[in-house]
C-alpha cells in the first residue's frame, strides 16, 4: 500500500512538472513574439489550456514566468555548449554561440525581456539557480575572449566584459527582424549577415597579398 501511495505522488508530480513546462514554453513563445509588457497571464492560461488560478499555483507573477522563461533558455544555451567539440578554437567557440542565439530569436524562441523593470529584475535576481548558471555561463565565455585575444584573432585592447555584453546583445539584435522583414534572406543567411558585421566588423578588408 504504502509503495501505491509513493507511485501516485510521484505521477502527481511529474504531471504538475509537464503543466509547468508547458506554461513556461508557452510563456517563452509570447515573450519572443509579444515582448514582456503586451504578453499577460491570462493568455499565457488560456493558451496552455488551463485557469489563471492554476498558473498562479506555479508561478505568483508575470514577473516570475518571465524569469523562469529566461532560466530556460539559459538551460538551453548551456546544453548546446556541450555539443561543442572540445577542439575548437575559443573564437569558433563563441561564433557558433553567438550564431546559435540568433537562429533562436529567429525561430521566436528567445525572450523578449524590457531593460528597465525592477519587478523582474527583482525576480531574477532572487532566483539563486538563474544566477548561478548566468555566472558560470559568462565565466565560460569571458575564458574564451579571453583566449581569443591572447591569440590575436580579438581586440585585445577591448576589455572583455564590452565584448561579452556586445556578443550577448546579438540574442535581441532588432537588425534581424529587419531583415527577415525585408524578405530578401533566408534565416541562414541573416544569421551569417549578422555574425560577420558582429565579428569582422562593417570596414572592408584589405586583399591578401
Amino acid at each position: 500500500m504504502n509503495s501505491s501511495k509513493v507511485a501516485k505522488v510521484s505521477f502527481k508530480e511529474q504531471m504538475l512538472q509537464a503543466r509547468e513546462d508547458a506554461i513556461v514554453q508557452t510563456a517563452n513563445r509570447f515573450l519572443a513574439e509579444k515582448g514582456f509588457e503586451a504578453m499577460t497571464v491570462d493568455e499565457v492560461a488560456a493558451a496552455v489550456g488551463i485557469a489563471k488560478a492554476s498558473l498562479y499555483k506555479h508561478f505568483t507573477s508575470k514577473e516570475d514566468l518571465a524569469a523562469a522563461a529566461m532560466l530556460r533558455i539559459l538551460k538551453q544555451a548551456q546544453e548546446f555548449v556541450l555539443t561543442l567539440p572540445a577542439t575548437d578554437a575559443p573564437l569558433d567557440k563563441l561564433r557558433a554561440v553567438v550564431r546559435w542565439s540568433m537562429r533562436m530569436q529567429l525561430a521566436s524562441d528567445m525572450p523578449a525581456l524590457p531593460r528597465q523593470n525592477s519587478c523582474l529584475r527583482a525576480a531574477l535576481m532572487a532566483n539563486p539557480d538563474y544566477l548561478d548558471r548566468l555566472m558560470a555561463f559568462s565565466q565560460l565565455l569571458g575564458g574564451w575572449i579571453e583566449s581569443a585575444q591572447q591569440q590575436g584573432v580579438l581586440n585585445p585592447e577591448l576589455p572583455a566584459t564590452a565584448v561579452l555584453y556586445t556578443l550577448y546583445a546579438r540574442a535581441c539584435d532588432p537588425v534581424l527582424e529587419f531583415l527577415k522583414a525585408g524578405g530578401q534572406y533566408s534565416d541562414e543567411q541573416i544569421v551569417e549577415l549578422v555574425l560577420g558585421t558582429c565579428f569582422d566588423g562593417l570596414r572592408t578588408r584589405a586583399p591578401a597579398k
